[in-house]
């Protein structure tokens, strides 16, 4: 082809604005994967595909079985979202099982279920900034990180003088990023919650759930998350990114182990019940969080440390007979359980408090502590478990978890 025939062509290519290229060509998409851990078990794996205009995720979770779902979110120029659409797949063929829609007008957001058997509608006050709350899915966090990062850029830019050079309006930036803080409203249910984020340096960032506590994060340059620890939660998760992955291929996989009885099954299920023991009836409720691999013992559980004795709600202990800890005398009733484990043993602490969480514990409420005596097992406990028992003519209250138990002696007073 001649030179002359294609001077057209390459002018038009020199001149034609950006904005009236392909969006494609504007915009890469960004991909990547967050990948959530409990020990060895691989909780959630999440492919995120993201462009100014939207973001597409799929993603597989595993408790209490293996769900597949797509999330599709709109955004406006400002990056907030004004729809998104979680489509729920059955994982081992692909099917549409359920579809839930969250559309914004005005201060408004019409959610629109459509299950199998029935749809609903109900109407959620929010504020412009929602974003959706899935247990076990992450990449709201993600958008939460780079919408505070991108805001703290932007005020320390702002408020530089006009006349300062580039680099002095750079470290500000820097500076202000690596200190912002905001509460992000999320949606989960009929309830927004505030989850407050701060950064605690240029890539550190903290995320802290209304009730399981505060998770650590290592962040990229843009807030995006790099790794995420929930090992001071209830879930104990660690979260980390990746390039790729065939999330559908997973979901069969983690289907087929389900049916075969191989599942993750509950997270931290609850144990417990009724026992008769030296004429009194004793009966225990508590989380039963999983050893999943993980050192225990002065790794998960954290010597010197207050810990719940168990996961979630507190663990609640009650006696129709009066007790007698060494000193401590322990009236009929219920209670609750905490200690403070070391590697000899440590602390029970029973708490005259009940019904709250695990995390919420009440020094004031004590109604005393005693000591545990640390022992080791002949073999593995995988699930954490609290088992009275009787003893050399003595009551025995004993944690068992890995190859250790922190064992406390009682005797059961006469009526």
């Amino acid at each position: 082809m001649r030179l002359p025939a294609l001077l057209p062509v390459l002018l038009l290519a020199i001149i034609l604005p950006a904005a009236a290229r392909p969006a494609a060509a504007q915009t890469r998409p960004d991909t990547s994967v967050l990948t959530a851990r409990l020990g060895v078990d691989t909780i959630s794996i999440e492919r995120i595909i993201r462009t100014p205009a939207r973001i597409e995720a799929e993603l597989v979770t595993r408790s209490p079985r293996t769900s597949l779902q797509r999330h599709l979110a709109t955004l406006d120029v400002a990056g907030m979202l004004t729809s998104l659409d979680i489509t729920e797949l059955n994982p081992a063929t692909g099917s549409v099982t359920r579809r839930v829609t969250h559309e914004r007008i005005g201060d408004t957001l019409v959610i629109v279920d459509v299950g199998a058997e029935r749809t609903t509608v109900r109407r959620v006050a929010a504020p412009r900034d929602w974003l959706p709350f899935v247990d076990l899915v992450h990449w709201p966090f993600d958008v939460a990180l780079q919408r505070l990062r991108t805001s703290a850029n932007a005020s320390a830019s702002a408020n530089a003088s006009a006349n300062a050079r580039a680099n002095a309006r750079a470290n500000a930036r820097a500076s202000a990023s690596e200190t912002a803080k905001t509460d992000a409203p999320m949606l989960s249910g009929n309830r927004i919650s505030p989850f407050p984020l701060a950064f605690s340096g240029r890539d550190s960032a903290t995320i802290t759930h209304p009730t399981r506590g505060t998770m650590r994060l290592t962040v990229l340059p843009d807030g995006a998350i790099r790794t995420l620890d929930a090992g001071a939660t209830t879930r104990a998760l660690v979260v980390t990114r990746s390039r790729n992955a065939d999330v559908p291929a997973f979901a069969r996989e983690y289907a087929a182990r389900d049916a075969a009885g191989r599942g993750v099954g509950e997270l931290s299920g609850r144990g417990g019940g009724d026992t008769r023991l030296l004429g009194a009836t004793l009966t225990l409720d508590y989380g039963v969080p999983m050893k999943r691999g993980r050192d225990i013992w002065g790794a998960l559980v954290k010597y010197g440390q207050l810990w719940r004795t168990g996961a979630n709600r507190a663990t609640h202990f009650k006696t129709d007979r009066t007790l007698r800890f060494g000193d401590l005398v322990v009236p009929p009733g219920e209670y609750t359980l905490y200690s403070i484990p070391e590697a000899t043993g440590g602390v029970l602490i029973i708490n005259k408090q009940t019904g709250q969480n695990g995390q919420q514990y009440d020094s004031t409420r004590d109604l005393g502590r005693v000591p545990l005596r640390a022992r080791a097992l002949t073999r593995e406990i995988e699930a954490f478990t609290i088992r009275p028992r009787a003893e050399g003519g003595k009551g025995l209250l004993a944690l068992q978890w890995d190859r250790t138990e922190l064992v406390a002696d009682f005797t059961v007073e006469r009526p």
